[in-house]
């Protein structure tokens, strides 16, 4: 293991050359967004492996990474072990195109614009300013943890020396990487973001495999399975049944999250611009089936890079090394900081020469997928969702020049990355930042699944159930927001003063409730939410609305593009389909023999770990099952995993660049329709 923790030049260059590789791809990528439907959707071209590792590495940004360290390091393989309790909702989900499928249908550019056709434009401004304001606040710690994180990884000091005067080091590094981000967006917006967010995927899962095998191999599992067995009672990070004393990652966490998948599938915008790219509907439902496999490497390395620096920091034979990780850490003096900081800090001495870089160049691939992709997404959905209806009440149906809407897009981009700079230099968390992440997205998620499912999924949802749903998710999430948050509790109590009393007890006691977190209050919420939603739907005016005509299906089918016409319901290989049974499963005629196969082998993996939870908790409940049984289980797990990464990163490459080839034939032949901005208009049939 190297000495010190001073980054080298080869670890400098390797980032450096990928930026430049990037920034290459992005310019000659930059006349394909010049079209609004560009910008916001890529002009619907992606196939289903360039969709799956760009979106998914849009979800997968350093935020996330500092997510599952915590998690992890906290937890160990305890997590993954109740993180199982997801597969079957990933199982629903692949197989039915749940959302995906017909979200795909509509058409629809953003969110609100398919909510305006189901419910009403007035409702489409309201959604469009709550999304874009929980967006852009639970967007705005992203580029401050990052920028956290790269200083702690490259061992860069607090402050520098600059014309004699001495200038911190930490805003610098998070004006740097809002620039790179903002840059991406500017030169061909969604084009440009799928291309680079691909190409920093295909990047970062390479990378993170060379991380995993170094790590193991230079740790080495008879060390860390020392760590892990070490662990009080109550606190296990092998032993899944031994975690009572957990209060942030246990088995509710998990069962909720289960929930979430499926409740808020589409509902989070922070990555828009994909939920459109798609080619055709059929190719957005594969790119889900696909996209659980790329979860693999990510898994993996979240998990191994914590349980290693755990074992780094605990295990005697690294005391000596371990003592100026410490040290570095207890100057810290705000423990959420420390908990963000803890893992690359320890990396920063673990890592040779040459896989640091690689980590670091990771790193950045992950940060600036995610935020190319929710700076595009807020900024668009601040101009399509508010600007562009409001603008519509006033002038009507006239085009707004494309010049001009570009502008206005790129200028809102703008906006966020300056919001977030300020942001970042002011905030201090009070919580860990899954959970900000949690309660801030319920602000709009809690009330926006049931409106989403219910508006694609139900011909009774009503407009004013629409309302009530988007009403009491909202105003439940900011008093979790409030009860959760130190500085907004400050505030709430600071306003409540002593009328409101009572109420400002019981706010403080959710605040001291540790069962009580971000996620629960945000869960909460949602079911709230669907009551409501399903309530005055009912008791309600009735409604009958016509699915068909926002779906393009029947006699609507007509109205569609003639290339998007013909891969509707169309059979992919000349078959008659597949039987009634596999069709009642979402098998469609528009899968081939292949697709059929991917999604059976894709599905069967998560089936496989569910039987695993099913039994191997059952045993344990009976029988038992020492920890020492479950270290030896989770040390095959680990290598299983590796195996099937290696093989996933090759697959998925080779099939992300065959689509990129397909993508670019597809962008040198398309022709843009001005009319294709995002706008439901008055004489528009679909309405």
């Amino acid at each position: 293991m190297p000495e010190g923790n001073a980054m080298s030049g080869i670890d400098w260059l390797i980032p450096l050359v990928l930026f430049a590789a990037f920034l290459a791809v992005g310019i000659h990528s930059r006349r394909y967004g010049r079209s609004v439907a560009g910008f916001l959707a890529g002009n619907r071209c992606a196939g289903r492996y360039l969709l799956c590792v760009s979106h998914a590495s849009s979800q997968v940004g350093v935020i996330t990474l500092v997510w599952f360290f915590q998690q992890y390091y906290d937890a160990g393989f305890t997590s993954i072990w109740w993180g199982f309790l997801e597969n079957p909702v990933m199982i629903v989900i692949a197989l039915t195109g749940w959302v995906l499928y017909r979200f795909r249908e509509t058409r629809a550019l953003t969110l609100a614009q398919f909510l305006e056709a189901r419910y009403s434009r007035g409702f489409r401004i309201f959604c469009g300013i709550v999304a874009f304001l929980s967006g852009v606040l639970n967007y705005a710690i992203f580029p401050a943890v990052t920028a956290r994180v790269l200083i702690a990884l490259c061992g860069l000091p607090p402050n520098f020396p600059l014309f004699g005067e001495t200038i911190s080091t930490f805003p610098v590094v998070m004006a740097l990487l809002l620039a790179s981000a903002v840059t991406f967006v500017y030169l061909g917006g969604q084009v440009t973001v799928m291309i680079t967010d691909f190409l920093q995927g295909v990047v970062s899962n390479i990378a993170f495999l060379v991380v995993i095998a170094y790590l193991l191999a230079s740790v080495g599992w008879w060390r860390m399975e020392t760590v892990l067995l070490a662990q009080p009672a109550g606190k296990s990070l092998v032993d899944p049944l031994d975690i009572g004393a957990e209060q942030q990652f246990n088995i509710w966490y998990w069962l909720i999250s289960a929930f979430v998948i499926m409740y808020t599938m589409k509902a989070w915008q922070g990555g828009a611009g994909y939920n459109a790219a798609a080619l055709t509907p059929h190719e957005s439902k594969m790119a889900n089936v696909l996209e659980g496999w790329r979860w693999r490497v990510l898994l993996l390395v979240a998990l191994v890079a914590p349980i290693a620096v755990r074992t780094f920091l605990e295990h005697p034979e690294f005391a000596t090394r371990a003592a100026d990780v410490n040290a570095a850490l207890g100057a810290i003096d705000v423990k959420e900081y420390r908990a963000e900081q803890r893992v690359p800090l320890a990396l920063s001495y673990m890592l040779p020469v040459g896989v640091r870089g690689l980590m670091v160049a990771a790193l950045y691939c992950a940060y600036l997928a995610v935020d190319n992709s929710y700076l595009h997404s807020w900024g668009s959905i601040l101009v399509q969702d508010v600007v562009m209806p409001i603008r519509q009440k006033l002038v009507g149906d006239r085009l707004m020049a494309p010049r001009l809407h570009l502008f206005l897009l790129k200028a809102s981009v703008l906006a966020i990355a300056a919001f977030a700079f300020v942001f970042g230099l002011l905030y201090r968390p009070s919580q860990y930042v899954a959970m900000w992440a949690a309660i801030t997205a319920s602000v709009f998620v809690a009330g926006a699944g049931s409106v989403i499912i219910g508006g694609l999924y139900w011909r009774r949802g009503s407009t004013a159930a629409a309302w009530s749903a988007m009403i009491t998710g909202i105003v439940l999430s900011l008093y979790g927001i409030f009860a959760k948050d130190t500085g907004a509790r400050v505030w709430f109590e600071s306003m409540t003063g002593s009328l409101l009393e009572p109420f400002g007890r019981f706010t403080l006691a959710i605040h001291h409730n540790g069962w009580l977190t971000g996620q629960v209050l945000g869960f909460i919420a949602a079911l709230s939410s669907i009551a409501v939603y399903v309530s005055v739907s009912l008791l309600g005016r009735r409604v009958n609305f016509d699915l068909d005509r926002l779906l393009f299906r029947g006699r609507y089918r007509e109205l569609l593009p003639p290339s998007e016409r013909d891969f509707r319901e169309e059979s992919r290989d000349g078959s008659s389909g597949p039987p009634r049974w596999m069709r009642a499963l979402g098998f469609t005629r528009e899968y081939s023999r292949v697709d059929t196969w991917i999604t059976w082998v894709t599905v069967s993996w998560p089936l496989f770990w569910t039987v695993v939870l099913l039994v191997g908790t059952a045993v344990a409940l009976t029988g038992g099952i020492s920890k020492e049984t479950w270290t030896a289980f989770w040390h095959a797990y680990v290598w299983l995993i590796f195996g099937t990464g290696v093989v996933i990163v090759a697959w998925f490459s080779i099939g992300g660049f065959c689509d990129l080839a397909r993508m670019y034939a597809h962008l040198n032949r398309y022709a843009a329709d001005v009319r294709d901005d995002g706008t439901v208009r008055s004489e528009d049939d679909r309405r």
